[in-house]
């Protein structure tokens, strides 16, 4: 597979959590470092995803936005 994005987060399936119509998986990253994303039910099962499994975060934004708090 090719893509053109150039964030490309290697990991591990940590947790599942199925909503209605979401799933939110989260990727650890590295040690400790855990990213969310929230993918259709439909696509979280197409992928096969499991705990424990190998998975990747692609990352294609053009803006980051930065907070801090006051």
């Amino acid at each position: 597979m090719r893509l053109s994005a150039r964030n490309i987060l290697n990991g591990r399936v940590v947790a599942l959590t199925k909503g209605a119509t979401t799933t939110h998986v989260k990727i650890e990253i590295v040690d400790g470092m855990v990213l969310t994303a929230s993918i259709t039910n439909e696509a979280a099962e197409d992928l096969g995803l499991a705990v424990g499994m190998a998975a990747s975060a692609i990352v294609k934004a053009s803006d980051v936005i930065v907070g801090v708090e006051e």
